[in-house]
């Protein structure tokens, strides 16, 4: 357990971390620094804190209590106008003929060939007013690109908007001390337009950590260090620590990184996804036609979950590790991690369909050498995603 001296804030200082203009600082950047982040990454053209210490530490900060994420990169897309029903489902493969106002839904969005450019969250703020919550990947020209040329009424930009995360099993807790007793009503994939003391907010019952969980929007990025503190504050006698999204439970929930353990060159079947293609429903999307006719044909490749036996990775793997069968490639690992709480080596790979049975014995060729595998189901923790949902 975290010793509580080390949750008071310190003076931010980011003379040794070497920023640029060129990349985007988010409206809670000074509050992390303060809050102990001490490493960053890039996730759509903004730095994203990816270390605050242990990540182990930070995985059981998650699983047993809650953290509050600067998830800001998660940038929106905002789609409005007479049109914006009739455009936004032409960006996506899943039907959302009945998307209410107040859902938010898992999409996937596909180019021409069916390969995956994003795979966000879509929020239905009214009739004419939708969000795309990005993933890695430029949507915003793509969208300005297709809207140019399809012939709708529809204004699309990126709005001021910053969501935080808070994942946990104590999250609820603290948002109902935060907010009030409306969130326990709060459905799984719902959200609500709310304030607090004045900052105008967006909250939705998602996130990026297969346990229960909220998304903070901010509407007034000028109100992003008031707003991380106010919630620090609140959440301090209910064990909310600062922290980063978990390498370790995203791959034990099987969630996709985007860049990672899908691409351009990704298609929705290759990676189990085929509930969210509606190639056989009456609604017009990109990729329609190339859909159909991936499903119609099978895939010859197929994203698989594997347990690789060797000594306790010491942290995610950093390029993709060559997999064989009977001596003859089939495939790479895209994402591999030490899970504590299972006390395995746990991956994600994209395989040759014929390597992707459950049992199939592999080799990975991991950065420690050549280490036995076997295929596994996946999610390897709570498949049903109870925690979530529940």
């Amino acid at each position: 357990m975290t010793n509580s001296s080390t949750l008071r804030p310190r003076q931010a200082d980011t003379a040794d971390f070497g920023f640029g203009t060129q990349i985007r600082k988010s409206p809670y950047f000074d509050a992390t620094v303060r809050w102990g982040a001490t490493g960053f990454s890039t996730y759509n053209h903004m730095y994203i804190p990816r270390d605050f210490g242990d990540p182990e530490q930070n995985f059981w900060n998650l699983v047993n209590e809650a953290i509050l994420c600067d998830v800001a990169v998660e940038r929106q897309v905002e789609i409005t106008g007479p049109d914006a029903a009739r455009f936004t489902q032409l960006l996506t493969c899943r039907d959302l003929s009945t998307m209410k106002v107040g859902q938010c839904k898992y999409i996937l969005i596909t180019n021409a060939e069916g390969g995956l450019l994003n795979d966000p969250v879509l929020l239905r703020l009214a009739e004419d007013h939708f969000w795309i919550s990005l993933a890695d990947s430029d949507i915003l020209l793509w969208a300005q690109g297709v809207a140019t040329h399809a012939g709708m009424d529809v204004s699309i930009c990126e709005p001021d908007v910053s969501p935080l995360q808070l994942q946990g099993p104590k999250s609820g807790e603290i948002m109902t001390a935060l907010f009030g007793d409306w969130i326990e009503e709060l459905a799984y994939y719902w959200l609500r337009e709310t304030e607090l003391d004045g900052i105008p907010l967006v909250v939705s019952r998602t996130g990026w950590s297969s346990e229960l969980g909220y998304e903070i929007f901010l509407r007034d990025g000028s109100r992003g260090d008031e707003l991380w503190e106010k919630i620090m504050a609140v959440g301090a006698p209910l064990g909310i620590k600062p922290g980063h999204t978990s390498s370790i439970r995203r791959i034990e929930g099987a969630m996709l990184s985007y860049h990672a353990d899908a691409t351009i060159d990704t298609n929705p079947f290759e990676l189990g996804l085929d509930r969210l293609v509606a190639v056989d429903n009456a609604v017009d999307f990109i990729g329609k036609d190339a859909l159909r006719r991936i499903r119609d044909e099978g895939v010859t490749r197929k994203q698989a979950g594997i347990v690789i036996e060797m000594e306790p990775l010491t942290g995610p793997n950093t390029t993709f590790w060559p997999i064989t069968a009977g001596g003859e490639r089939v495939g790479e690992v895209t994402s591999a991690v030490w899970s504590p709480r299972l006390a395995q080596n746990i991956a994600l790979a994209m395989v040759r369909i014929d390597a992707a049975e459950v049992g199939t014995a592999l080799t990975v060729e991991t950065n420690q050498g050549s280490k036995a595998a076997t295929v596994v189901e996946k999610p390897f923790y709570d498949p049903k995603k109870s925690l979530a949902s529940g």
